[in-house]
């Protein structure tokens, strides 16, 4: 008997081992397809939990056979229960819709777009920008997305940077954060550099290439980026992260959250500091911010406050560095004064509110008030004392009208206003409707003040020799509509009013008075259709129309030799058509990802210089009549059972104006005017705008925890004008990066991470930015050329130590 024994346990027990299986699966937000971590997966007919890691997995190990249930829960998302039998069912892939009134995002999700929008666009997480993050400006954690160039004036990242996507500056870029309009009301610019460090504190954004869906602020001209902080934490954590790298940077950032209090309350909150010396010689940051959140979170509605903070004193090397320096000195500053520095202070306020008003019926609004003021510092040489309004100063027979001096240049300005989204969708899921707007106001001073003189003369203290106030009023409603018409076909429909009321009053920098009043109204019709080929494959096109009002240089610099309104600069128009595919797809332990894409954008009255200045020698924008941007963008992304995971994207593009006349100014030896040539192209490159862009990743990881990545960018040629010269150009340049990052989990916290950054890691020599002007001369030929630069760091590293409670 107990052979007998024996012998059957001999038989059932590897039976029993071999009927054990592995239940695993990955959970994914539905509309956007990203990865949920963090998300609790309870196995019902186990009783047993587990949460999602960073890419979304999770597993159960050793199941037997049997029909199980799975819940899926996480805050911001419906619940949802899939029934799985096992042994067939042991890969799932479980899609959760967002639930947006538990979190409140109604008035940020009114302003995405999604797969149904048949525009084209990019999402980044918060685990990927986490992984990026080391102290860098904003632009530089998005320069692997498709179409993006990124530049730093002081060489390393930190201080001033720029974005161009598909060519378009910052200016021409929308930037709004939890829906808030971010753009300057004027200038049209947004300065990360007066949000330092918030990457930290940003749960995820979205970038729109093209003119893209509604938004609110500046109409979007080349693409748009929808930012959104921090969501809800359903637990309690604290965070530190401090690093140092090349040319002394350091960056000491601290974060924490309540998490939920009595299911009902949350606080969140960072503070940080970030310094550099810049690639640059005296190219030095000194930023400072803080970010704050409080909220409650009921059944049916939501309130939370949010305030955000940033300081900025950097050493100013706006002026670049002259070409003839760029072999033999190219960290050259030509500012030598200590204190040519510049200080910017900006403060963000926002009150958010949502509710259900039905079932299928949510609403979103928020208050928001933003303080700016800061001014730049600067020595000026041999002035002439009467543009300051300082008398000459007499010294018996002598006569002096022209002195050293030091001089700030201010901005003091307000911006607030409100911003709503009503939303509704069906019973049957077919119908999404938005109705949604924003009213915002901007009041701003611009003035300047002389606070030291070699010769005062009757100068007071602070001398304030100009001002001007400018008041700018904004509204936009707009109403969307997703429909479903078949299960694989839908459609997309957008229509925007916005109105612009502008008005300058009082004197500028260069002594002419520019008061003046501007008034614009705008219809931007969108309408796309998405079609679903087969699971997982979706083609798209689109067509949109933008229009953009010109920014506060075009109205303060335009001529005043000329009749009454001969010199206005007229609105801008884009037409914008995108078509393009899109490919998710698993198969077991491989996910991946294809994107194609098409654009043509055709400009109407682009605005671009042309050479031209005005009556006091200022640069000019002249309105282009024709001009496009045309290209296709290609994208993919494969990963291996989250051990190797290559992703590469590349944009081939043309770049054109037709019809451009270029103006060349000819002086004589007292340089005065005498003479202006024009040069006339039929079609011309558009400047800054290569041809090619491509970024690509290989990440792996040998061991759990460990992962090595090599980040390479390729940037094709760029002009420095619009006249396609090679005499004025920038060359094209590729540089790799090697990031390292080493995640430990020890018992006593949650997590500690060691990353390093390598950037430009074969020490290349290459610039990423820069500016020109020509001149002629009485009686020579030859044209002058007068090129600078922004050399970028060459090799170089950061270094990081994370650790989270």
């Amino acid at each position: 008997m107990k052979i007998f024994l024996i012998a059957l346990a001999a038989i059932v027990l590897p039976m029993q081992l071999l009927a054990q299986h592995t239940l695993s699966g990955r959970v994914r937000n539905a509309d956007t397809n990203e990865p949920l971590a963090g998300a609790t997966v309870v196995l019902q007919g186990a009783n047993t939990a587990t949460a999602t890691g960073s890419g979304g997995t999770f597993s159960f190990p050793n199941l037997p056979d049997g029909t199980y249930t799975l819940k899926v829960t996480y805050l911001g998302f419906e619940q949802q229960q899939v029934r799985i039998n096992l042994p067939q069912g042991e890969q799932v892939q479980i899609q959760l819709r967002p639930q947006a009134m538990q979190t409140g995002e109604v008035v940020v999700s009114a302003t995405r777009a999604s797969e149904k929008t048949g525009t084209t666009f990019t999402n980044v997480t918060k685990q990927e920008i986490t992984e990026r993050n080391f102290g860098q400006d904003l632009p530089y954690l998005l320069e692997q997305m498709p179409s993006v160039v990124v530049t730093s004036d002081a060489g390393a990242g930190v201080g001033y940077t720029g974005i161009r996507i598909r060519g378009s500056d910052i200016t021409r870029i929308n930037v709004t954060v939890n829906g808030i309009p971010i753009n300057d009301s004027e200038s049209h610019g947004t300065f990360f550099v007066n949000m330092p460090d918030l990457a930290s504190s940003i749960e995820d954004l979205q970038v729109q290439r093209g003119v893209g869906t509604s938004t609110n602020g500046a109409g979007a001209f080349g693409a748009s980026m929808n930012i959104r902080t921090i969501g809800v934490n359903r637990e309690a954590y604290a965070e530190a992260v401090n690093a140092f790298g090349s040319y002394n940077t350091w960056r000491h950032s601290v974060s924490f959250g309540s998490g939920l209090l009595n299911d009902k309350f949350t606080i969140d909150g960072r503070l940080s500091k970030i310094s550099s010396d810049g690639y640059i010689d005296r190219a030095s940051s000194d930023l400072k911010s803080y970010y704050l959140a409080a909220g409650y979170h009921g059944k049916t509605g939501m309130l939370k406050f949010v305030t955000f903070s940033g300081r900025e004193k950097t050493y100013q090397a706006w002026d670049g560095v002259p070409e003839d320096k760029l072999e033999t000195d190219r960290t050259y500053n030509g500012f030598t004064y200590e204190n040519e520095t510049d200080n910017y202070q900006q403060d963000h306020y926002q009150l958010h509110y949502s509710k259900d008003l039905l079932p299928r019926l949510n609403l979103g609004g928020a208050f928001h008030f933003t303080r700016g003021r800061g001014y730049y510092e600067q020595y000026k040489y041999n002035q002439k004392l009467a543009n300051y309004g300082i008398a000459p100063v007499v010294l018996g027979d002598t006569t002096i009208s022209r002195s050293d001096l030091i001089r700030q240049k201010w901005l003091d300005n307000y911006f607030y206003g409100a911003t709503y989204a009503l939303n509704y969708t069906d019973v049957a899921g077919k119908l999404n409707a938005t109705l949604g707007g924003a009213w915002n106001k901007y009041d701003g001073d611009h003035f300047g003040e002389v606070i030291w003189a070699r010769y005062a003369s009757d100068s007071e203290l602070g001398q304030r020799y100009y001002f001007n106030n400018a008041l700018k009023t904004d509204f936009n409603i707009f109403g969307k509509v997703n429909y479903q018409l078949t299960e694989r076909l839908g459609v997309f429909g957008d229509l925007q009013y916005r109105t612009i009321d502008y008005s300058i009053e009082g004197v500028d920098d260069d002594n002419r008075n520019v008061t003046q009043e501007a008034d614009f109204s705008f219809v931007n019709p969108k309408a796309g259709v998405t079609y679903q080929l087969t699971e997982g494959q979706t083609a798209y096109a689109s067509y949109a129309v933008g229009n953009r009002e010109p920014s506060r240089s075009d109205f303060t610099d335009k001529p005043q030799n000329t009749q009454a309104g001969a010199a206005d600069p007229k609105a801008e128009t884009l037409y914008n058509l995108e078509a393009g595919y899109r490919l998710r797809g698993n198969r077991q332990t491989t996910r991946y990802n294809v994107d194609a894409n098409i654009y043509y954008m055709d400009y109407n009255n682009q605005l671009v210089l042309t050479g031209q200045l005005n009556d006091v020698g200022s640069p000019l924008r002249t309105n282009i009549k024709d001009s496009y941007r045309a290209g296709v963008e290609l994208a993919g992304l494969v990963n291996f059972n989250d051990v190797v995971e290559l992703s590469s994207n590349v944009t081939f593009s043309r770049n054109k104006i037709r019809n451009y006349t270029e103006y060349l100014y000819v002086y004589d030896a007292d340089y005065n005017v005498e003479d202006v040539v024009e040069t006339n192209y039929k079609e011309t490159d558009i400047s800054f705008s290569p041809a090619v862009v491509s970024a690509h990743k290989l990440e792996v990881q040998p061991v759990k925890g460990f992962r090595a990545a090599i980040l390479y960018k390729t940037v094709g040629k760029q002009y420095l004008d619009n006249t396609a010269s090679e005499d004025r150009k920038i060359d094209a340049y590729q540089v790799a990066d090697l990031r390292l990052r080493y995640t430990l989990k020890p018992s006593f916290m949650r997590e500690v991470e060691l990353a390093v950054l390598v950037n430009n890691l074969f020490n290349k020599k290459y610039v990423a930015n820069g500016y020109t002007w020509s001149e002629q001369y009485t009686g020579d030929s030859n044209r002058y050329d007068y090129n600078y630069y922004y050399p970028q760091a060459t090799r170089n590293f950061l270094l990081s130590l994370g650790v989270k409670f």
